[in-house]
């Protein structure tokens, strides 16, 4: 298939509306069977559940050509899993899993002329949506639902490609415990905006925030995981039950240990420990890796040894490995690749 008239390797990660997208309504206890669609609006009353309480979530995947000119979504059932678990603790009717890999594959297929070529350092970046969409004043659960997906073609998340990043720790708080910080809740996003505002005006690409109840642990940025390398090549994230259960975080720690041979631990890292680690790195669908280059708690630099300039020795064989994979250059494990075409 011809592919659109697009500088691939000069994409930003924006919005780029493409032909297609799939759409599925809840009403009366059921989901609708669901179809393609051209249009790109939704079209909502004034009081939609989703304007006036925030009940949305979302996920976000991606689709790539791989180096045998295949179309492949990596782990797709785990965004299904993730997007299920998040719309019962918003008391939203889950979308069906299996309809969700299928809606995905359907959606993917139809834009395939979108889909960026291997090698252009680009992909289809999925954005699934859940949202109440009936009206309702009293604060209750919708009855109504809509669920898209849409799909944009995207360059880095991160401008100027890989390149160390400059954090600080954040005085203000992600998430509560026994709160919603563990979902993809839009709201947990809406949070985030003024701290990454501010954090930007100061200089900084990113956010690093603490666990809420005792400020004393590292959690994560506001849209990635946190990973740590420590000093003799073991892989570090942290654990918490306030932390989104990012797909990218989890398949690294398996590429760290089955392919690289390399120590892991899911733990409490107290803030306290920072300076003791040899790299670090931002993990997420959108970036797979962003290396971090410095932290800033509160004007104490904390510089880790890999640098300013590169991403460090260990951080970089994790990306090329789980990048690789994802392009199939290197054999996936069972189930991680799904095939689209």
């Amino acid at each position: 298939m011809t592919k659109e008239n697009i500088n691939w390797s000069e994409l930003g990660f924006g919005y780029i509306p493409t032909d297609w997208r799939w759409v599925s309504n809840f009403k009366d206890g059921a989901w609708d069977e669901g179809m393609l669609s051209r249009d790109p609006n939704v079209l909502l009353n004034e009081c939609a559940c989703v304007i006036q309480y925030a009940q949305t979530c979302f996920e976000g995947l991606k689709a790539y050509t791989t180096e045998d000119g295949h179309i492949v979504c990596f782990r797709p059932d785990l965004n299904a899993q993730r997007m299920s678990e998040t719309a019962c603790r918003l008391e939203m009717p889950p979308y069906p899993e299996d309809k969700f890999v299928e809606a995905v594959r359907e959606v993917v297929l139809a834009n395939e002329s979108w889909v960026p070529p291997y090698g252009s350092g680009a992909t289809l970046y999925i954005r699934p949506n859940l949202y109440g969409i009936n009206s309702v004043i009293g604060v209750k659960p919708a009855t109504e639902y809509h669920f898209r997906i849409f799909v944009t073609p995207v360059g880095p998340y991160f401008k100027g490609g890989i390149r160390p990043l400059t954090l600080r720790i954040s005085d203000f708080d992600r998430a509560a415990p026994r709160g919603t910080g563990h979902i993809k809740a839009g709201l947990n996003y809406a949070m985030s905006l003024h701290a990454i505002v501010d954090a930007h005006n100061q200089g900084f690409d990113e956010n690093v925030y603490l666990d809420s109840a005792t400020r004393t642990y590292l959690e994560e940025t506001g849209g990635a995981n946190l990973l740590f390398v420590t000093k003799d090549n073991k892989v570090v994230t942290p654990k918490s039950n306030t932390i989104l259960k990012s797909i990218t975080r989890r398949s690294l720690m398996v590429v760290a240990s089955e392919y690289l041979g390399l120590g892991t631990e899911e733990r409490e890292i107290p803030l306290s420990e920072l300076g003791e680690f040899s790299e670090c790195g931002l993990c997420g669908t959108a970036a797979v890796i962003s290396p971090v280059g410095k932290i800033v708690d509160h004007g104490k630099e904390i510089c880790f040894p890999s640098g300013m300039n590169e991403m460090g020795p260990v951080t970089r064989r994790l990306y090329d490995t789980l990048t690789g994979i994802q392009m199939g250059r290197i054999p996936a494990p069972k189930g991680w690749i799904t095939v689209i075409k």
